[in-house]
């Protein structure tokens, strides 16, 4: 056993701490806090704390709301006030910048947040046999649960019913992961793990004990359209601050030209064809090309849809749009798309992202052509490490 001080928390959700010289992360602790641990090697110059006792707890700690936080792995910060939350993502991401962009000077970071709970209205559920549950932090095994604090009404009495449908002959045991997703009045379920095929008279049976089940693709109100969202389709996931995303991605934007690259089903660029008088969403999957080529239909016919990856698009075109949006999936642009970025130019870029640390690799790439101009922290995750950064960047 150790006794060591908390000095920050860092991004991935723990606190840091040195032990003999060696950095030491411990998970669920807070900064200030005088912590006992259990120290293990787990790289180089890195220790794994596990925490034991929290000797000198910070004001700010409070007591998590769920019963299984610290064995399931979805939440890290239930043991915070969720104002300190906050506090600290914006820390983190002002730390990340200037370590990893070797940005130091940034604009004043607004934070968008809404209700810290109940907030998921997608979910995803793990099987063994019989028993239901999430993953276990840091591991595949599984902690069994009967409801979720973060996620929706609708997707907690989801959770009841498969529970209870979990002890009945019917269940299919070769299950093995179950995507649930909602717009609190139709429930869409995915199987997206099982040992062999699914039969269709399962979902049958699903039909007469799930919530408002939906076997194909639901409409999901947002922005002041309605998007259709097949399964396997992305959609932002915090039903609160959808509308408010959104509008901090747009801005005050217009003009004649603009690209939605990573479009999904639609969700920015739709509310951008009422703005510019052409717009052009890119998008490589299919179920969710298929969705936005529908969804496109509410617009006034500038919406162009294609289906290819951002930098083959790119890389097809001679002249820049007035705008870019950019919503990546975690592993952030990469390298091709920024060097496409950058051969053309636009006049403006807007990055989404939900990893701060790859946003800041793409930026370090970035930045000596843009300027930033606005940064926005939103908050999609609360009780989690994880956040929603908009990067406003200008051609310098």
């Amino acid at each position: 056993m150790d006794l060591v001080t908390i000095e920050k928390l860092v991004y991935g959700g723990d606190g840091l701490a040195r032990l003999a010289g060696q950095v030491v992360l411990v998970p669920f602790v807070l900064p200030a806090e005088r912590v006992s641990i259990a120290a293990q090697p787990a790289k180089a110059g890195i220790l794994r704390g596990t925490l034991l006792q929290v000797i000198e707890p910070a004001p700010e700690r409070v007591t998590p709301a769920c019963e299984y936080f610290t064995r399931c792995g979805g939440c890290h910060y239930q043991h915070a006030e969720y104002p300190y939350q906050l506090q600290q993502k914006r820390a983190i991401l002002i730390e990340t910048f200037e370590r990893l962009a070797g940005i130091s000077h940034l604009p004043e970071i607004p934070i968008v947040s809404g209700p810290p709970w109940h907030y998921r209205n997608r979910i995803e559920l793990h099987f063994a046999g019989r028993t239901m549950g999430f993953h276990r932090s840091g591991s595949h095994e599984l902690c069994a649960i009967a409801h979720c604090e973060i996620s929706s009404p609708l997707l907690n009495q989801a959770i009841s019913a498969l529970k209870d449908a979990l002890a009945q002959p019917p269940w299919p045991e070769f299950v093995r992961s179950i995507e649930l997703f909602t717009n609190e009045t139709d429930l869409q379920l995915h199987v997206t793990s099982t040992n062999r095929p699914v039969a269709a008279r399962f979902f049958d049976w699903c039909r007469s004990f799930l919530p408002s089940f939906a076997p194909g693709a639901i409409d999901y109100p947002a922005a002041g359209f309605t998007f259709r969202v097949s399964r396997g389709s992305f959609f932002q996931v915090n039903r609160f601050l959808i509308d408010d995303l959104v509008r901090e991605v747009l801005a005050n934007a217009t003009g004649n030209r603009a690209v939605d690259l990573y479009a999904g089903v639609g969700l920015f660029s739709l509310p951008l064809a009422s703005r510019f008088e052409r717009v052009i969403a890119v998008e490589r999957s299919g179920p969710a090309f298929r969705d936005l080529e529908y969804n496109a239909r509410q617009t006034a016919g500038n919406l162009e849809t294609i289906r290819a990856s951002a930098e083959n698009f790119l890389s097809s075109q001679e002249k820049a749009p007035d705008l870019v949006i950019a919503d990546p999936p975690r592993a952030g642009l990469g390298n091709l798309v920024v060097q496409q970025l950058l051969r053309l130019q636009p006049p403006r870029i807007t990055l989404v992202s939900c990893d701060v640390a790859t946003l800041a690799r793409d930026l370090r790439k970035l930045h000596p052509t843009y300027h930033i101009q606005r940064l926005t922290l939103i908050d999609l995750f609360p009780q989690t490490y994880h956040f929603e950064v908009i990067a406003h960047l200008e051609l310098k």
